[in-house]
C-alpha cells in the first residue's frame, strides 16, 4: 500500500512538473466549429471595450464544451491587455500557451515585452520560440528583435547592440535594407553607450526610409548636442518638434495601445 502511494505521488509531481509541455489531440474540425459558434457568431458581434461581459460569456460556453480551444483563452485574454491589466490577461494566454505553444508562445512573449513590460520573463519566452522554431517573426518583428528590445529596457546596451547588428545584417541579406524600427533601435544602444556619431550614422539610415520619425530626430538632435554640434542639434530638433506635433512616431500597430521603449512622449 505505501509503495502504490509513494507511486502516485510521484505520478502526481511528474505531471505538476510537466504541465507547461501538455500535448493535446486536436480536433482541428471540431476547434474550428467551436470558434465559429463563440467567436465570429457570438463574441464578435459585440465590443469588448463596452460590453466585455458579453464577450467573455460567448467565450465561456465555448469553453465549456472543449477548454483546449487555445484561440479561446487567447481571446478571453486580448481584452485585458489592451486595458492594462497584465495579470488579469496573463492568466488566460498562459492557457493559451498550455493548449498551443507554437501559435501562442511568440505571442505571449511579445505581450510581456511591449505590454506587461515584464522583459526578463520575454526574454525567456522568446529564447523558448528560437530554440523550438527558429528566429521567426511575430508582429512584424524578428524574435531577436525583441529580445534586443528587452535588453535595453533592462540596460545591457550592448547586448542589445550586438544583436540588433546581427539580425539587421540578416535583413539587409534578405531585403536589402533593415527595417526602420531596426535601425532607430540600433541607433538607441549605440547612443546609451555614448557612441554618438555611430547613432547618427543609424539614426540617418531610419530617417532616409521614414523621413518624419520624430522619435529618431529627438534623439538625433541629442547626439549633435552631446557632440557640440549646436547648430545641427537646433534644426534637428525643430524638426522633430514639427514632425511630433503632426503624429509621426512609431507607426506599428500596438503603439496606440502601449508605448513602446523610447518613444518621446511629453
Amino acid at each position: 500500500m505505501k509503495k502504490i502511494f509513494i507511486l502516485l505521488v510521484l505520478i502526481i509531481f511528474y505531471q505538476c512538473k510537466n504541465k507547461k509541455s501538455i500535448k493535446v489531440t486536436v480536433n482541428k474540425k471540431k476547434h474550428q466549429e467551436i470558434i465559429t459558434k463563440y467567436v465570429t457568431n457570438c463574441a464578435a458581434k459585440y465590443n469588448y471595450r463596452f460590453d466585455l461581459d458579453k464577450w467573455q460569456n460567448c467565450l465561456n460556453e465555448g469553453l465549456k464544451i472543449d477548454s483546449t480551444v487555445a484561440y479561446l483563452w487567447q481571446q478571453k485574454a486580448m481584452p485585458y491587455f489592451k486595458a492594462r491589466k497584465y495579470e488579469v490577461g496573463m492568466k488566460f494566454i498562459d492557457k493559451a500557451v498550455l493548449y498551443n505553444s507554437e501559435k501562442w508562445l511568440d505571442y505571449r512573449a511579445f505581450i510581456k515585452c511591449i505590454f506587461a513590460k515584464t522583459y526578463k520573463e520575454a526574454i525567456k519566452d522568446f529564447e523558448k520560440c528560437i530554440e523550438l522554431y527558429g528566429n521567426a517573426y511575430v508582429m512584424d518583428h524578428s524574435y531577436q528583435f525583441y529580445i534586443a528590445l528587452s535588453y535595453l529596457q533592462l540596460n545591457e546596451f550592448k547586448k542589445a547592440e550586438n544583436i540588433l547588428s546581427i539580425d539587421i545584417k540578416n535583413q539587409e541579406n534578405k531585403w536589402k535594407e533593415a527595417h526602420f524600427l531596426d535601425l532607430f533601435y540600433y541607433g538607441i544602444s549605440k547612443f546609451e553607450q555614448g557612441k554618438f556619431k555611430e547613432a547618427i550614422i543609424q539614426f540617418d539610415k531610419a530617417l532616409s526610409q521614414y523621413k518624419e520619425f520624430s522619435d529618431v530626430n529627438f534623439y538625433k538632435a541629442n547626439c549633435l548636442y552631446k557632440l557640440g554640434r549646436y547648430k545641427e542639434y537646433e534644426e534637428t530638433y525643430k524638426k522633430y518638434k514639427i514632425d511630433s506635433e503632426k503624429g509621426y512616431t512609431i507607426t506599428e500597430d500596438n503603439a496606440i495601445y502601449e508605448s513602446y521603449p523610447y518613444q518621446v512622449k511629453w
